[in-house]
């Protein structure tokens, strides 16, 4: 459970109790709705993590694209759904190298252009001759983005690392090195799904 979903669940049961003191009772069960999807939906169960040399996707949900990018890279893009897991995982063991916020709209994330005019953070990790980057990007709903590590920072694959609140997406870019093993229409998991591997 992350913390955050405990500090929305208290406040929708605290203004619930409030509302039910002073008008009926019945008014407060909206309130207690409202806390149990907060507790439900910042779960952090916890995952598998596989042993190899391999890219694991940094986020639950959807894949909406598999596209080649600039430089040689390719790109997976993820789409987080309300009803995901929304806490973030390191694709790869490594060095955090650098984390740079970028300002932007907040467009449906699974549309093609959230993936360069969304809110996002663009996060750099090195480890064992590679370098993978992975974006975590707001959408329509998701408005907040949390990342728990800096710059320097030892990562493992698997581990979390940061949350999106509510609807978002991830888009991870990979070098030629990489192997590419999912598909557009896939679900993954975060941590515990295998998106490319390396010979």
């Amino acid at each position: 459970m992350v913390i955050t979903g405990v500090y929305y669940a208290l406040g929708f049961l605290a203004s619930g109790v409030l509302l039910g003191y002073l008008t009926r009772p019945w008014a407060a069960i909206p309130f207690a709705v409202l806390a149990a999807f907060s507790l439900w939906f910042f779960r952090d169960p916890n995952r598998e993590i596989p042993q190899g040399p391999y890219a694991v996707s940094p986020a639950d949900g959807k894949i909406v694209a598999v596209k080649d990018d600039t430089g040689g890279r390719r790109r997976i893009s993820i789409f987080l759904s309300p009803l995901d897991v929304h806490v973030n995982r390191a694709p790869i063991t490594g060095t955090v190298r650098d984390v740079q916020y970028k300002p932007g709209k907040f467009l449906v994330a699974s549309r093609e252009e959230a993936t360069a005019e969304n809110e996002q953070n663009l996060v750099t990790v090195e480890g064992d001759g590679t370098t993978v980057v992975f974006s975590q990007i707001a959408g329509l709903v998701a408005r907040r983005i949390l990342f728990w590590r800096k710059p320097g920072d030892k990562v493992k694959m698997g581990e979390r690392i940061g949350l999106i609140q509510f609807g978002s997406r991830c888009d991870v870019f990979l070098g030629p090195e990489w192997n590419i093993v999912v598909r557009e229409g896939q679900r993954v998991s975060a941590g515990s799904s295998i998106l490319a591997k390396r010979d």
